[in-house]
């Protein structure tokens, strides 16, 4: 079990930690975990027992990410863990996100990679880029922190496919182990700070943590999953949209159709109402995709 990095004991209560990963700060009792279930508080102490554990391993496109202006490389090897940040009730990837709850926090067929092996496993599989995705990335910041610099030694590249729900500590120290080689994929779900609350998510945290890591040097691509009764309001969708062009007409941002999935049951997205978001995004940015389609 490794010792969790953004944390401290809470000034009142010395019992309790708190976690500092994430915008919501959460305050963890003895023997309980924050809202992502995967960070622990053991005897004072703030532990992640899934730090360098990954459930899904894969050899993806890199368009699959989505990722349309990074690289010329085609694939990339992916790796996603356990436990989320937020708490979308339409996560496609809800099995490894939000686990059985007895499940959280063991191993739930989880394979460790040291450095050496991950590097090992990249090169042999004749890639040179690594995504942590599927589920919320930052959950393995520590991990992410400690192999990053070893992973550009070797001549490899590394993005994140996040929520951007990180604190602004995290963020910092996140970015500060990147480089211009490499990538970010942040979701804005929404446009509207209600909204977001319903997922579990701030809109100003995802907005300004957006702006760290386009300020930083990082390459950004942006997507919006147009979900069917939640955030379909064709008014806030041109709002996201002049927001992001007053950042940068150049950021990339990918237009997505919803499916059901977990425990939410509107319909797919309607195709040609995708079509008439685009044509607003297109009038403001330079880059715009459409997917899921």
């Amino acid at each position: 079990m490794m010792q969790a990095r953004w944390w401290k004991k809470n000034e009142i209560n010395g019992d309790i930690v708190s976690c500092n990963l994430c915008f919501r700060s959460c305050n963890i009792r003895q023997g309980c975990s924050g809202k992502c279930g995967v960070r622990f508080n053991k005897d004072g102490v703030l532990i992640s027992p899934c730090l360098g554990k990954f459930c899904a391993c894969a050899i993806d496109p890199v368009k699959k990410k989505p990722l349309f202006h990074w690289n010329s490389e085609k694939f990339i090897y992916s790796l996603g863990s356990v436990g989320c940040t937020m708490d979308c009730p339409f996560c496609q990837n809800h099995s490894i996100a939000f686990p059985a709850r007895a499940l959280y926090g063991e191993t739930v067929g989880t394979s460790e990679f040291a450095i050496d092996e991950l590097i090992s496993n990249v090169k042999g599989s004749g890639l040179n880029l690594v995504a942590f995705t599927y589920n919320e990335p930052t959950l393995q910041a520590e991990y992410i922190c400690e192999v990053v610099p070893m992973l550009h030694e070797a001549g490899i590249s590394v993005t994140l496919v996040t929520n951007g729900a990180m604190s602004h500590e995290a963020a910092k120290d996140l970015i500060s182990c990147l480089d211009e080689n490499d990538a970010a994929n942040i979701d804005i779900k929404a446009f509207n700070p209600e909204t977001y609350k319903t997922l579990g998510g701030e809109l100003d945290t995802v907005k300004k943590n957006i702006e760290l890591f386009i300020n930083a040097g990082i390459h950004v691509e942006l997507t919006n999953l147009v979900v069917t009764g939640l955030n379909d309001n064709i008014e806030e969708f041109a709002s996201m949209v002049d927001w992001i062009a007053s950042i940068s007409d150049e950021i990339p941002l990918h237009i997505t159709r919803y499916f059901p999935a977990r425990n939410y049951n509107k319909p797919p997205t309607n195709i040609e109402f995708l079509y008439s978001l685009a044509s607003v995004a297109k009038a403001k940015l330079k880059h715009v995709h459409i997917g899921n389609v």
